[in-house]
């Protein structure tokens, strides 16, 4: 039987093959357990907590057709991923991602109630860590 929520495992230069730029990272927060003092959500299957990493994706294309190259991956980790330091002072670092997978999903916000539905594919990343990008990789030609 195949799983609800299938997660594909991904190269990195799969998901991002012009590279990724870490903008910040932030706890992800269960709504459920507002109030109760630690309401950051927990992976499922692990019990580890959820952390959000900002990333800007560099591939030339990511904001035309209204894409945004604002990315968010959930990282599952005890402990809040530290972002390298960066090796352009001035600019974000550039990172990759270990254990990426990859679950596809049904985005149906752009659904009206007047029957009006603009759904389309969608995909949620996820990973196990976080480090700086290979030095003296070259991003895939554009």
């Amino acid at each position: 039987m195949v799983p609800l929520s299938l997660r594909v495992p991904v190269p990195f230069e799969y998901v991002f093959p012009h590279g990724a730029l870490a903008l910040g990272v932030d706890t992800q927060v269960d709504f459920d357990r507002r109030g109760e003092g630690d309401d950051q959500a927990r992976d499922k299957d692990s019990g580890e907590r959820i952390w959000v990493v900002r990333v800007m994706d560099l591939d030339p294309e990511a904001g035309r057709f209204g894409r945004s190259t604002e990315v968010k991956v959930k990282v599952i980790a005890p402990h809040r991923p530290v972002l390298p330091t960066s090796m352009v002072p001035g600019y974000p670092p550039s990172v990759e991602f270990d254990g990426l997978t990859l679950t596809p999903y049904v985005d149906s916000q752009r659904c009206k109630p007047a029957g009006d539905c603009k759904a389309r594919m969608a995909y949620s990343l996820r990973a196990t860590a976080i480090r700086p990008a290979a030095a003296g990789v070259v991003p895939a030609a554009a």
